[in-house]
């Protein structure tokens, strides 16, 4: 069954929370368009990591407080898994902005909206799940069910392999929309424009439907997962936004080194399936699978995915240096 620990006031203070960071980061520490730098993005990515935190020990003391210890275990444990699954979209942001031949500068104004947008997405999917949840016991089983079929789709196919001319919202939007010729030097960032007279959407706008669209099938993966780790609907939505506000500056200290990661979706696969028969396993014998459990196990299968990355990535870098060597 669900838990409500927190009431109303909770969300909007949260809600009021999330906007004053995004407004200040909109308008006052990214209003230039630019291309952070490598140290730039690092230090931004501990600045959301850290905040994180610091509302995960919020929690946890709070949850000590009214007798709910294992609040900040399930916040930590949700975080993990979102930011981990955040990776996967990273592959897919690098795909799409290559494909669509977006400027380093104009990214970061693309993910801002696509963040934003990616709140709103996962509030009404929180809430839906939610409702779901209340009205039919058995859609746990459903939910367990499709991560452990999303978990075989992802350990067969990796974010690197998305094709973004067979998105569905960007062919719809080409047929119906129009659309503007003219390429983003002309337009900069902007997602809309009058040309000859008429309001036109501008090829940015299409790259951020694409962005946008992509996040519902990441949110559809990602809610129910930690669904299976809290049923507390504010620890969800909490946890997921979290590690979606960092994702911005995770993207660009990563972008370069992806490839680095070749063997991190079975990694996430794996937790994937991990969550997937924990919903199972305990929708018929409940706490059967303990909180420190599950983050030992989902801990594990991460480093050990990232961990092995690393060293095949090295072992082919260093083989193919050799082999320039004796070519010379």
């Amino acid at each position: 069954m669900l838990e409500f620990h927190f009431t109303l006031w909770h969300w909007l203070a949260f809600g009021g929370l999330i906007l004053f960071l995004l407004a200040l980061d909109l308008l006052v520490l990214h209003r230039e368009d630019r291309a952070p730098s490598l140290k730039e993005s690092a230090g931004w990515t501990l600045f959301w990591i850290t905040l994180a935190l610091i509302f995960n020990g919020f929690l946890w003391w709070w949850g000590n407080s009214h007798g709910r210890s294992h609040m900040g275990l399930e916040f930590f444990t949700g975080y993990l898994i979102e930011k981990s699954l955040s990776m996967d979209n990273i592959f897919v942001f690098v795909v799409i902005f290559r494909y669509f031949q977006v400027p380093m500068k104009y990214q970061y104004r693309v993910l801002f909206w696509g963040v934003l947008g990616a709140i709103i997405m996962r509030l009404i999917f929180i809430l839906a799940g939610t409702a779901l949840i209340m009205a039919f016991d058995w859609i746990m089983v459903v939910f367990g069910l499709f991560l452990i079929y999303t978990a075989y789709k992802l350990a067969r196919h990796s974010g690197e392999e998305v094709d973004p001319e067979k998105n569905l919202v960007l062919r719809t939007a080409r047929r119906f929309l129009p659309v503007s010729e003219e390429d983003h030097r002309k337009h900069g960032h902007a997602f809309f424009a009058r040309e000859n007279g008429h309001l036109v959407c501008t090829p940015m706008f299409l790259v951020l439907l694409v962005v946008e669209s992509t996040d519902v099938v990441f949110a559809v993966d990602s809610i129910p997962a930690v669904f299976a780790i809290t049923k507390d609907p504010f620890i969800v939505f909490s946890s997921n936004i979290f590690a979606i506000l960092g994702l911005r500056a995770l993207y660009f200290l990563l972008a370069g080194v992806v490839d680095m990661f070749c063997y991190l979706h079975y990694g996430l696969a794996a937790v994937l399936g991990f969550v997937g028969v924990k919903m199972l396993v305990e929708h018929w014998y409940p706490h059967s699978i303990s909180p420190w459990a599950s983050l030992a196990v989902i801990a594990l299968l991460l480093t050990t995915s990232i961990v092995a990355s690393i060293i095949v990535t090295r072992r082919q870098e260093r083989s193919k240096h050799i082999g320039d060597e004796s070519e010379q």
